[in-house]
């Protein structure tokens, strides 16, 4: 089976078929991270660019590795680095860049939408490593493998996300995909952090994180995103912390093999405190793991793999 779309913009759009096959692949890659050799020619002669108009770490780097390991040529674009600071427009910048004839461009936006834009105006497939408020879908699709690793599938499992679900593209592009597969969403933070409707979404809002930890299977925490509020949203992190921080006393009303993720980066303290982000429950390192075989199998399927 192949992916027939050039671009992975979110999850909002993929289809069941098109999850499994893109965990399914990301698992026939998964053991090249133990070899020796971590490199693989699969990708040999296609040029991937990295266009990140944000910050990142975990995603940027990913990717560049993923990029790597299938023998691809790689090439990261920082904003602050480039022609951005002499005024030159986004389009101008993506166009020029698709005169050098990429296969693959990977773009991070502060602007939601500007991938899916992107997408329609290029000819090298486009993935989406995070566009605003919007969407996050290889994130998404690495916790998914996580969940899906540890629970053996997603059916009926009550998923708890906790935090900043306004403001945060990687609840929407697990909600999005949770639901799609079958698990049950539960969603909870303070109330000036949750969208209006968002129950149109398939979700439960609970209003204590009580609510929302008691019976889950799967626990996942989220960043606070002040650089995206436009305004305070709760009164001091010690607040936040009281009422909605994840410690060891709350984790105990989850189910004894439930587990923890956070898709990074740590407040430690605040929403997450370190005995708990240190635990044996915790798989935050291994969502970081996850992520470069996912990213792998984004490049490979976007590429053509599998026809």
């Amino acid at each position: 089976m192949k992916l027939n779309r050039k671009d992975i913009l979110g999850l909002k759009d993929l289809s069941v078929e098109e999850i499994n096959l893109i965990l399914d692949t990301a698992d026939s890659f998964r053991d090249i991270a133990t070899r020796k050799r971590k490199k693989v020619p699969t990708l040999q002669g296609n040029t991937v660019v990295n266009l990140f108009y944000e910050k990142s770490t975990r995603t940027r780097t990913s990717f560049e590795i993923a990029a790597k390991r299938l023998s691809a040529d790689t090439v990261n674009f920082v904003a602050a680095e480039s022609s951005v600071g002499k005024g030159e427009t986004f389009i101008d910048t993506v166009k020029n860049i698709e005169a050098m004839h990429p296969d693959v461009i990977v773009v991070r936006h502060s602007s939601a939408g500007a991938p899916h834009m992107l997408a329609k105006m290029i000819k090298p497939g486009v993935i989406n490593a995070g566009d605003g408020a919007h969407e996050h879908p290889s994130q998404a699709l690495l916790d998914m493998s996580m969940i899906r690793d540890e629970k053996g599938g997603f059916a009926g499992l009550e998923v708890a996300i906790i935090g900043d679900i306004a403001h945060s593209r990687v609840a929407r592009s697990n909600i999005y995909g949770l639901t799609r597969m079958g698990a049950k969403v539960r969603v909870s933070g303070p109330a000036t952090m949750i969208p209006p409707g968002i129950e149109r979404l398939g979700v439960t809002v609970a209003p204590t994180i009580e609510e929302a930890l008691r019976g889950v299977d799967v626990i996942m925490m989220l960043r606070i995103q002040l650089e995206r509020q436009a305004r305070p949203l709760f009164s001091s992190t010690r607040e936040y912390s009281r009422f909605f921080g994840l410690n060891e006393q709350r984790v105990r009303l989850a189910r004894p093999d439930a587990f923890i993720m956070h898709p990074g980066p740590i407040n430690r303290g605040v929403e997450i405190d370190s005995a708990v982000a240190d635990s044996e429950r915790s798989r935050i390192l291994n969502q970081v793991t996850n992520g470069v075989a996912v990213r792998m199998a984004l490049l490979y399927l976007v590429t053509g793999g599998g026809n």
